[in-house]
């Protein structure tokens, strides 16, 4: 991957008003990095079927339609997901992926700071809440408000961009 001279933070959760929830008895938490985002090439192995209706669809639709490109040309370009405000865990009895009801409430939001220039899209999850059925056409989904600030001064103060990563690029040859 050419962007791995280049890894380093992308951004920094600065407030977030879910921090209360930590770990349930069952395992999970919220903002999930675990799972991926939906995508219609699971689904097709899984089931056989075609499904357009997913994150990873919706994120491609939404990149392709601002770039002015086709699908095809824009999801080169949707990359690993934040599942901000999703609830996942694996089951502390069999180690078992699972997702479960957010606890976000109205009014409740995540903050970053962006450590260098970032892209973002977001996708209300088809899936819903997650908790009864994924993945379906009639699931309630709801507004989610998008606000980009910048620092009043710029920077903060002491805020210096994270360096690139310090590997060689040798491979050990």
């Amino acid at each position: 991957w050419s962007s791995f001279p280049h890894m380093r933070p992308l951004a920094t959760i600065t407030h977030d008003t879910l921090d209360w929830y930590g770990m349930d008895a069952f395992g999970g938490g919220v903002h999930d990095v675990i799972g991926t985002r939906c995508d219609p090439y699971t689904h097709a192995l899984l089931s056989g079927g075609q499904y357009h209706h997913c994150c990873h669809s919706n994120l491609t639709r939404a990149l392709a339609g601002h770039l002015g490109q086709t699908a095809q040309e824009a999801e080169a370009h949707v990359h690993d997901v934040l599942n901000v405000f999703m609830c996942t865990g694996f089951t502390r009895d069999t180690g078992q992926y699972f997702m479960k009801a957010s606890p976000v409430r109205p009014g409740d939001y995540i903050e970053f700071f962006a450590e260098q220039d970032l892209l973002g899209a977001l996708s209300t999850c088809p899936g819903g809440d997650c908790s009864a059925e994924h993945s379906s056409d009639v699931a309630a989904c709801y507004p989610l408000r998008v606000e980009i600030l910048r620092p009043a001064d710029g920077a903060p103060d002491g805020w210096t961009p994270p360096p690139p990563t310090t590997y060689d690029r040798t491979h050990g040859t």
